[in-house]
C-alpha cells in the first residue's frame, strides 16, 4: 500500500524532541518517565494506522526482531562493561594520552562505543587531573572512542548491529578496515600534536604534580572480560548462517530469539559474579540503559511506516551514488540518532536497482557508505551518538569546561572532523 506523508509526522516529532529537549527542557526531559510518555504518545497514532490498514504485523516484527535484539545487545554491553573498573593515575604525557585514545579506538569495535567510552573516560580524566589543559582531550575522545572506533563489528555501534540484523554477516564489517585505519590514524596523529602544543603550555607546578602523584594502573572485575567474549561469540555465531532454523516461519520463539536468550544469561552472570564495590566505583546505575530503551521504543514504532514510505519512494529522492548516501546518512546522523538513520537509508537503498555485489539486500558499495557515514558523523554534535553526551557530562562533573552545543560544532567538528571525513570519502567511498 502507499503510505501517506502525514504518518511520518510522529517519527519526525520523536527525533525533534530527542534533539531539542535536552537543550531547552533539560530538567523535564531528565526523567525517564517523561521520555516514555513521549514515546507512547507518538506511537499510538502509528499503531492505530498500521492495524487499520492491515499492516500491523510490520510493527510487531519491528519490535520483536529489531527493537528487542537491539536493546538486549546494548544492555549486555552496558552491564558487562559496567562491571570492569579501570583505575590508576600515570603521567599524562602526550604519548600516554594518545595511547589511551588508541586503546579505546580498538576496544570500541568489540565492546561497543558506549562500553569503551564508559570504561576509559574516568581513568583518562584521573590521569589528566593535574594538567591545566584537557578539554581538547575529551573532544578527541568523543570522536575516536565514542564514535569512529566502533566501525569494525556489529557490536561497535548501534547502526551496524541493525544492519547486521538486516542480513550483513558479522565478518563483513571488517571490509571497512581501510576507512577505520585511515580515520583512526588521522585522529590520533592530529591529537598527538595538539596535545604536545598544550603540554608545552602547562605550568611547572602542574607537570611536577602530575609526576609526583602517580598510582599504578589496576583493573577489577576481570570475569567480565570472559563474559564480553561470550557476547562477541553469541553475536558472531548465533545467527541464521549457523542456525538456519532461526528464520523458519514455524520455529518456536525461543529458537528465533536464541541469541537474545544467551545474552540475557550473560547479563545475569555479570550481575551475580561482579562485586558490588566494582560497580559502585564505576558509579553504575540503570538510568542510561532505561533511557535508551524508552526512547528507542518510540523510534522503532514510529519509524516502521517511514521505512515503507522510503522504500516506495527511493527512486524519486535523487540518491543514486555511494557518496550521496555517505553524506546524507552522515548529515542526519549528526543531528538525529545514527541507528534509525542507518535503517532509513538502508530502506532507500532497497528501493534502488542492485549494482555489483549484494549485501543485506542492497548494493555493497551503498552499505559501506551508509555504515561509515552513520558511525563517523555521529561525532559531529553532542547528540549524534548516545555516548557523546555521557562523556560530556562526566567531564563537566570533573570540572572540565566543555564547549556549548554550537561551539563544539564550529570550533571542533567542522574544522577538525569534517576535513577527515571528506578525505575518507574521497579515498574510500
Amino acid at each position: 500500500m502507499l503510505v501517506p506523508v502525514w504518518i511520518l509526522i510522529p517519527f519526525a516529532a520523536q527525533l525533534i524532541v530527542i534533539a531539542v529537549a535536552p537543550l531547552f527542557f533539560d530538567k523535564w526531559w531528565g526523567g525517564n518517565q517523561n521520555k516514555l510518555l513521549v514515546s507512547l504518545a507518538l506511537s499510538v497514532p502509528v499503531v492505530i494506522f498500521m492495524f487499520a490498514n492491515q499492516i500491523g504485523s510490520a510493527v510487531g516484527h519491528q519490535i520483536l526482531f529489531d527493537y528487542v535484539p537491539f536493546i538486549i545487545l546494548l544492555c549486555s554491553l552496558f552491564v558487562i562493561t559496567g562491571g570492569i573498573y579501570f583505575g590508576g593515575d600515570i603521567t599524562a604525557r602526550p604519548l600516554v594520552n594518545t595511547a589511551f585514545l588508541g586503546i579505546g579506538y580498538v576496544l570500541a569495535s568489540f565492546m561497543g562505543t558506549t562500553g569503551a567510552a564508559m570504561l576509559l573516560i574516568r581513568p583518562l580524566l584521573t590521569t589528566n587531573q593535574q594538567r591545566e589543559y584537557k578539554t581538547h582531550t575529551v573532544l578527541f575522545f568523543i570522536a575516536a572512542v565514542a564514535n569512529c572506533g566502533g566501525l569494525l563489528t556489529p557490536l561497535g555501534d548501534p547502526p551496524l548491529f541493525l544492519l547486521y540484523l538486516r542480513g550483513a554477516e558479522f565478518s563483513w564489517f571488517m571490509h571497512l578496515l581501510p576507512q577505520w585505519l585511515f580515520t583512526g590514524a588521522m585522529l590520533l596523529t592530529i591529537y598527538y600534536f595538539v596535545d604536545c602544543k598544550y603540554f608545552k603550555k602547562e605550568s611547572w607546578a602542574a607537570i611536577s604534580a602530575d609526576v609526583r602523584e602517580q598510582t599504578p594502573i589496576h583493573i577489577k572485575g576481570n570475569v567480565n572480560f570472559a563474559l564480553l567474549l561470550g557476547v562477541i561469540a553469541a553475536v558472531a555465531f548465533i545467527n541464521p548462517q549457523y542456525f538456519p532454523s532461526m528464520t523458519s516461519e514455524h520455529a518456536p520463539l525461543y529458537i528465533k530469539l536464541l541469541r537474545e536468550i544467551v545474552l540475557v544469561f550473560l547479563i545475569v552472570l555479570s550481575l551475580i559474579l561482579t562485586k558490588k564495590t566494582v560497580r559502585k566505583q564505576n558509579k553504575f546505575t540503570w538510568h542510561p540503559i532505561i533511557e535508551v530503551a524508552v526512547i528507542f521504543l518510540g523510534i522503532f514504532v514510529t519509524i516502521t511506516p517511514c521505512l515503507l514510505f522510503l522504500n516506495t519512494h527511493a527512486h524519486s529522492m535523487g540518491l543514486t551514488q555511494a557518496w550521496h548516501f555517505y553524506y546524507a546518512a552522515g548529515a542526519l546522523s549528526s543531528f538525529l540518532d545514527n541507528a534509525p538513520t542507518a535503517l532509513a537509508f538502508h530502506s532507500i537503498a532497497q528501493g534502488l536497482p542492485l549494482v555489483g555485489t549484494a549485501v543485506a539486500g542492497i548494493s555493497e558499495n551503498l552499505l559501506k557508505a551508509i555504515s561509515v557515514g552513520a558511525v563517523f558523523f555521529g561525532s559531529m554534535t553532542y547528540i549524534g551518538n548516545g555516548p557523546n553526551f555521557m562523556v560530556k557530562t562526566i567531564a563537566e562533573e570533573n570540572h572540565i569546561p566543555m564547549p556549548s552545543f554550537f561551539a563544539y560544532i564550529f570550533k571542533f567538528s567542522l574544522i577538525v572532523l569534517l576535513p577527515i571525513y571528506i578525505l575518507t570519502q574521497l579515498l574510500f567511498v
